[in-house]
């Protein structure tokens, strides 16, 4: 039996998110599939995250255990040759020792929310980036966003059916640009709270609009009140770009 660490990437638009369930395809299920249909046998497939619904992946990381004799690179082939058609692609695959696990053994995750902000409505970015209309001031929402860094109580941007046992996180690096007429959002910690980035990101769009100063972010923060946050951005523009590992 071998370990493989698989490094993935997706469209979330066809799916119910990762986690495996029963009410929609799920990205997890999908890989399952491919993977049963390459052993013979059913597979667990762990992933280091769930997504929601339409939320995207460009380095989402998972591992699963083989027992045929195969190259990493064969996996890799392998998996993807059974995950047709579904928008799911297997960019690396890489033999570990049976310690590593994708979710406990990551060390940070990296996000980015991308903003269309344009009057047109999208046609080749539908349900890949959030379409706001109203000029965005992406210095003073950058500027709010600094307030989040470091350890906090984020109950604010904790979704009500947040599983997690604590609201504490501490989030390591956020930033926001603008190139042209799209503001990226990026931010990286070690674990996020369900639905904590949307949250933030449509806190940090309040601001972005003129709706709130930037240090309203630093407030609601403070509150630890989930009522206090802004409206929640939508799944269309977030993508999990990299998980981390020890070397």
């Amino acid at each position: 039996m071998t370990r493989f660490r698989l490094l993935i990437e997706y469209d979330g638009r066809p799916f119910v998110g990762w986690q495996r369930q029963a009410n929609g395809p799920t990205v997890q299920a999908a890989l399952e599939r491919a993977a049963a249909a390459l052993e013979g046998r059913p597979v667990t497939v762990q992933g280091a995250g769930r997504t929601d619904a339409g939320v995207h992946a460009m380095g989402q990381a998972a591992h699963l255990d083989l027992e045929k004799p195969l190259s990493a690179g064969k996996v890799a082939d392998a998996l993807n040759a059974h995950l047709r058609p579904d928008p799911v692609a297997v960019i690396a695959a890489e033999a570990m020792p049976d310690t590593f696990h994708a979710r406990f053994s990551a060390t940070s995750r990296h996000y980015r929310y991308l903003i269309a902000n344009r009057r047109a409505p999208l046609t080749f970015e539908r349900g890949l980036a959030w379409r706001v209309a109203p000029t965005l001031d992406a210095e003073a929402m950058n500027a709010g966003a600094h307030h989040l860094l470091g350890r906090h109580d984020f109950s604010t941007f904790r979704d009500a059916q947040c599983q997690a046992e604590s609201p504490i996180r501490t989030l390591d690096e956020i930033g926001v640009c603008r190139r042209d007429d799209r503001v990226e959002i990026t931010c990286s910690a070690r674990a996020f709270l369900h639905r904590q980035v949307r949250s933030m990101v449509g806190s940090l769009v309040e601001v972005g609009r003129g709706r709130q100063p930037p240090g309203w972010i630093g407030e609601i923060l403070a509150a630890a009140d989930r009522t206090r946050c802004g409206p929640v951005a939508p799944p269309d523009g977030l993508y999990l770009t990299g998980v981390d590992y020890p070397s």
